[in-house]
């Protein structure tokens, strides 16, 4: 049985489950190294403090799960079996405490699961995978920094496709291109080039405006590369910009790097995003910046924790998350600066690299 697994099982003892039952298929390959996509079939890891581990997948994934799975103890099911009926049977009686994904499962499928699988008590091991997968190990980290060097050189190629008249759509395009012919996966989210007014809207839609001399011009893009993921924005003037898009530029860069120098172990989420947000405030923008200053980043690109001012939860070396905070002016544009960074034993590392002083491009 791996680290992994053997952590989750002490954890089950410590809580008293009998049982855990994980579907999130990204949570099966944490445990297992078992990767897939099982679209709308069951894919099962149950878990028991009497028995070995049993994986569930459809028939046509035996083979890859049997090639790939640390968990030997495979059952397969057929399109036209009933998922549900192998699991009450690994079980053999009842469940006891099952504790569930109760963020994953719909409820759908927790109607099939309570009729077929009696348990005198359901929990949720949410919180017990969330604490695992925060202290990311040497392997996760060194992955999470080839991601952050594939999607750099996406921008970095990218870039050379801006020229007055472009579309935001077209450069989308170019950069989605460019992840794959560099060696992604896929992006690891949609990918956001906006220009102009559009950079104040901070999930704005990319469309068919043209990149116009003056604008302000963000990118937010990240890419899935060995089952994690990064996340970088950078923005960039075409030609001269105004005056006050300046001042908000150095602003955030200011915040940016304040929020990077608060990080290291022991302080709280809170005490970064209230450094960083200081720095907004004090230059008179504090109602401009409207989001976190940033997220956990791993195998999603979206994961716990959440770097918000109410966040006092401490810091532990091997976290990895996002510090990007922005200002978002209509009439004068935004600015955001995002950078992925990991909590060591002493401090904090940068993972990414791109430049982020105020560059000139088109």
């Amino acid at each position: 049985m791996n680290e992994r697994l053997l952590s989750l099982l002490q954890s089950m003892k410590a809580q008293g489950w009998d049982h855990v039952l994980i579907t999130d298929p990204k949570h099966v390959y944490y445990l297992t190294g078992f990767a897939s996509d099982p679209h709308e079939r069951f894919l099962g890891l149950l878990l028991s403090t009497a028995n070995d581990p049993v994986l569930i997948v459809p028939a046509l994934d035996r083979e890859a799960a049997e090639a790939a799975s640390t968990v030997k103890h495979i059952v397969a099911h057929q399109d036209t079996d009933n998922p549900y009926l192998l699991l009450q049977q690994q079980i053999q009686g009842t469940a006891g405490t099952l504790a569930v994904e109760k963020d994953q499962l719909s409820v759908t499928r927790y109607e099939q699961l309570q009729q077929h699988v009696k348990s005198e008590q359901v929990e949720d091991v949410g919180d017990v995978l969330r604490g695992l997968r925060i202290r990311k190990s040497a392997e996760e980290v060194s992955i999470i920094k080839h991601a952050v060097r594939l999607v750099e050189d996406v921008l970095t190629q990218g870039l050379a496709q801006v020229k007055i008249g472009v579309s935001e759509i077209e450069l989308v395009a170019e950069l989605e291109y460019l992840m794959k012919k560099l060696g992604a996966d896929a992006p690891s989210f949609a990918t956001m080039v906006l220009s102009g007014p559009n950079t104040a809207l901070p999930h704005g839609v990319p469309g068919t405006r043209r990149i116009e001399a003056g604008d302000l011009l963000m990118f937010d893009l990240g890419v899935y590369a060995g089952g994690y993921a990064s996340d970088i924005t950078r923005t960039f003037a075409v030609g001269e910009l105004k005056s006050e898009a300046v001042s908000i530029y150095e602003t955030v860069l200011a915040a940016n790097l304040a929020g990077i120098q608060a990080v290291k172990p022991g302080v709280t989420y809170g005490s970064i995003d209230r450094a960083a947000r200081k720095v907004i405030d004090d230059a008179g923008y504090g109602a401009a910046f409207v989001h976190r200053l940033g997220h956990g980043l791993g195998m999603d690109v979206h994961e716990y924790p959440s770097v918000h001012g109410l966040n006092e939860e401490i810091l532990q070396p091997g976290a990895v998350f996002t510090i990007e905070p922005g200002i978002y002016l209509p009439g004068v544009g935004g600015v955001r600066i995002e950078d992925d960074v990991l909590v060591t034993d002493h401090g904090v590392e940068v993972l990414t690299s791109f430049p982020k002083e105020l560059t000139t491009i088109g």
